[in-house]
């Protein structure tokens, strides 16, 4: 869509220079295609009317899906800023309490975001039957947890024992990319922010410095997304501003 987008204008661009080359261009011979010159005065042109700009577009407002609660005392803001991934010990393991390997976190994410939560859980999308409804493998029960590798793989003599924890200090690692909640970092800031949001700390984030960017992607998100969501039956929690 974008990409259709952001060739109208060019396709209107070449579609003006194509009537000014057949009016105006130049025959085989190389003389101008212009009409013979008349006698008289030219005619006064007829000032054209001033076209009446288009409103610019304006999209969903999404402070009530930012304001839900997915948990007692905890609303979808609270998992996006700071972007941190929150684990409670005491808790029931899963969204919104960390994460688990099995867990389909990008449509729990989407689902969180878009919809009406009063009306849907944000299991939703998850018990749409689109995706596989499990690893191909099972996952381990201790660490490391992943799932065996596919095949058989030759593995080293002492593989898996000899491995150690790095305890570097962190000053010697430079940051390249942070990922706390889930889609906060890849969905929900603008490649405009992308750079400044990884170079940022969860800090940063409490002071509100990326809201504004969240806000309008999220809103952008909803808005386009508007019209599937309600073909499939589901309440999104955005709404007119």
């Amino acid at each position: 869509m974008h990409k259709m987008i952001e060739r109208l204008p060019l396709a209107a661009t070449l579609a003006v220079s194509l009537a000014l080359v057949a009016c105006g261009g130049d025959d085989d011979n190389g003389g101008a295609l212009l009409p013979p010159p008349t006698s008289g005065p030219a005619p006064t042109p007829s000032p054209s009317p001033t076209p009446t700009p288009s409103p610019p577009p304006t999209g969903l407002s999404v402070t009530r899906c930012l304001n839900q609660e997915v948990a007692p005392g905890k609303s979808v803001a609270s998992l996006v800023i700071p972007d941190t991934l929150q684990i409670n010990l005491n808790a029931a393991p899963g969204f919104p309490n960390g994460r688990r390997l099995q867990d389909s976190v990008v449509d729990i994410t989407l689902a969180a975001l878009l919809l009406d939560l009063s009306r849907h859980s944000a299991a939703t999308l998850v018990n749409i039957p689109l995706n596989p409804p499990a690893n191909d493998r099972p996952f381990r029960a201790d660490f490391p947890f992943m799932a065996a590798p596919q095949g058989n793989p030759p593995i080293a003599s002492g593989a898996g024992v000899r491995f150690r924890f790095r305890d570097d200090l962190a000053s010697a690692y430079v940051r390249v990319d942070r990922t706390g909640f889930p889609a906060t970092s890849t969905a929900l800031i603008s490649n405009a922010q992308k750079l400044p949001f990884n170079d940022a700390s969860p800090p940063d984030d409490v002071t509100g410095r990326f809201v504004p960017d969240i806000t309008n992607t999220l809103s952008l998100l909803a808005t386009q997304l508007d019209d599937d969501l309600r073909r499939a039956g589901l309440t999104p929690c955005a709404g007119p501003g």
